[in-house]
């Protein structure tokens, strides 16, 4: 049980603090003026362009399937090209303090698709209902409903633009499910190619949305730099790792984790503030997480692929990509 820990715990601890540095790094660059749309487009050019080095360490062959390359194209759009738009959009509007909380919402968004998609999913029952009732009085809570547009309230559009990002994640995971989980393919090349889809979406819109692009300064363009070649790229393959050793029950315990480290983040290096009402929203958000989730079946320990995840762990197979039966959350 002892090597078991020590192998895996090194893994979550990275991806945990790699996806929750993600909103820091967003901000450093919005705030220096490179426009959300480049943000994004930017994050998927650099992390495709680092899962693809992996695929060409490997030796492993790029997916040929014209189907595999058109269902990765439609959830490209909505994991990657539309979430990754909106969220640094709403950054500039709203802190990533509250944005990281308000990506905490995703596996939420996540049950509602795959219920309303996905056939043969299990209705909710009172407990997962009364999780998404929780979650939503957590939302609720993290805007400041009550302060109305008042000072000291969050900025709406911000915040709507932050919730539609995660609602895009819960709708591309259903889809995901849907479509693309029983592909032979590993988890590597088909994260590569989606990327790749996404990146290539992009590149096509930002120039007619935000212009050419600038040098935005080294700042900025490291902050791009770590966010689409760790973030985007790196992160894909340490979740993988991360279900393979420890199973989805410790996988989707990042899910937990990743609000803290850009709660911490952003107010110690961003010098944030952090509201009471974004912490304890936060809190209920993934306390509703926890109840949304399916319970794992019996004899599913740490080393078991069995069970429901939330965060990097999304249910993957022995290959690393979602299985049908048990996929249902999403990658933070």
């Amino acid at each position: 049980m002892v090597r078991v820990r020590q192998r895996w715990w090194p893994g979550f601890v990275a991806l945990s603090a790699i996806w929750g540095a993600s909103f820091a790094l967003i901000k450093v660059a919005v705030d220096a003026g490179v426009p959300p749309v480049w943000v994004a487009c930017w994050r998927c050019l650099l992390g495709a362009a680092a899962l693809w080095a992996i695929l060409a360490v490997r030796r492993e062959a790029a997916p040929r399937s014209l189907a595999t390359w058109g269902h990765s194209a439609v959830a490209a759009v909505l994991l990657n090209a539309a979430p990754f738009v909106l969220f640094s959009y709403g950054e500039t509007r709203v802190s990533s303090v509250l944005a990281g909380v308000l990506n905490a919402t995703t596996p939420l968004f996540t049950l509602l698709f795959a219920v309303a998609t996905v056939a043969g999913e299990r209705r909710p029952g009172p407990r997962r209902l009364a999780g998404l009732g929780l979650g939503f009085a957590g939302v609720l809570t993290v805007l400041g409903v009550w302060r109305g547009a008042g000072a000291g309230s969050v900025d709406a559009v911000g915040g709507l633009a932050c919730l539609a990002a995660a609602c895009c994640y819960g709708a591309g995971f259903a889809y995901l499910r849907r479509h693309l989980a029983g592909r032979p393919e590993s988890a590597t090349a088909l994260s590569a190619v989606q990327i790749a889809c996404g990146g290539a979406e992009l590149l096509l819109v930002a120039p007619f949305v935000a212009g050419a692009p600038h040098w935005p300064g080294a700042g900025p363009a490291a902050a791009l730099l770590v966010l689409g070649a760790l973030g985007t790229g790196v992160a894909y393959i340490l979740s993988l790792n991360l279900v393979r050793t420890a199973g989805t029950a410790v996988a989707a315990a990042v899910t937990y984790v990743t609000p803290l480290w850009s709660t911490a983040l952003g107010a110690l290096l961003l010098a944030e503030p952090v509201g009471w009402n974004a912490l304890f929203g936060g809190l209920a958000v993934i306390a509703a997480v926890a109840l949304t989730r399916p319970p794992a079946p019996a004899g599913a320990g740490a080393g078991g692929e069995a069970g429901g995840g939330a965060g990097g762990g999304d249910g993957r197979s022995r290959r690393g990509f979602p299985s049908r039966r048990k996929a249902r959350q999403p990658v933070g």
